[in-house]
């Protein structure tokens, strides 16, 4: 059963058309929603929340419908935003106890639930501190803990990993992936990297312009090309040289050869041309294709990456 249906959903504003007769089903899971900045993804979780109306169509979230039972609704889901709206001046306790108390939940209850969840996220030594005094990446779990305090359905997390260095979103990553796999909660996730959601995701709906440019489980979108991928130690130029050679059709993204598989045979010929010139063969497997190339053209007729 899916958690999020929408139908011909529209959201026109003065001078922009946000979302155009969006059409989608979203499963439980770990859900990633993909566009660029612009592309409407804030606006129809804004909709799905009930918090903005929609122009035209209709959704339903968790069998609710965000217009007529918005309340009802928002008590079974989480949101994360993706601005800063922290307060800096109280503790991390004090905020998501805060947040948890306005969800319902009684005051024992709250501080138990809080310093669990913020057990979760990583915050758990530094509950105590004022946000004003935390970092970026300490931010963010923060805005995640009070999403998740209440023990929602669903959860929206609008671009958790902004602001965030190379080891804070893969930690965040993380986190997001264990919400769903440890607790059971189903994630919409947001962001404009599609490396970070085709790591976490189990299924990925990319919107452009508001409009619905594709929906599939992520295995869809990285099924295997008809490519080797080929990585070794060192002479990268040398084994592209000897390759070409033989005749196969070679070409270089970054430390990654990619070989056209022109047979079985293929395996062998480059395995025999990296044992020849004396280097280290670090990966021979299958190129799989990434979301990325369904913006230049669609996976079946991507090339490299």
């Amino acid at each position: 059963m899916p958690v999020i249906t929408t139908q011909e959903l529209t959201k026109r504003y003065a001078q922009v058309t946000a979302l155009d007769r969006l059409t989608v089903q979203i499963g439980s899971g770990v859900v990633g929603l993909v566009g660029a900045n612009g592309a409407g993804k804030s606006t129809l979780i804004k909709i799905l929340m009930g918090l903005v109306e929609p122009t035209a169509g209709r959704c339903d979230v968790l069998g609710f419908d965000p217009a007529t039972d918005g309340p009802r609704l928002r008590s079974q889901i989480g949101y994360m935003p993706e601005h800063d709206c922290l307060p800096a001046d109280i503790s991390a306790t004090e905020f998501v106890v805060h947040m948890a108390r306005m969800s319902g939940i009684p005051a024992n209850a709250a501080r138990e639930r809080t310093a669990d969840t913020l057990r979760h996220v990583g915050l758990y030594e530094e509950r105590y501190r004022p946000i004003g005094g935390y970092s970026t990446g300490m931010r963010q779990r923060v805005k995640l803990a009070q999403a998740l305090v209440h023990d929602p359905e669903l959860v929206f997390l609008d671009e958790p990993t902004n602001g965030l260095d190379p080891s804070g979103r893969d930690e965040m990553l993380m986190l997001i992936r264990r919400i769903n796999v440890e607790f059971g909660i189903s994630v919409l996730v947001t962001s404009h990297l599609l490396g970070e959601l085709e790591r976490i995701a189990d299924h990925v709906v990319i919107i452009d312009g508001g409009s619905l440019l594709r929906s599939s489980s992520t295995s869809e979108f990285t099924q295997a090309s008809q490519q080797l991928a080929v990585e070794v130690t060192s002479g990268t130029g040398a084994v592209t040289e000897v390759l070409t050679a033989a005749g196969l059709d070679v070409s270089v993204d970054g430390r990654i050869l990619v070989v056209e598989l022109a047979g079985d045979e293929t395996y062998d010929v480059v395995r025999d041309a990296v044992a020849k010139l004396g280097h280290g063969l670090v990966r021979l497997e299958p190129r799989r294709h990434r979301i990325a190339e369904v913006f230049e053209g669609g996976v079946a007729g991507a090339g490299t990456t």
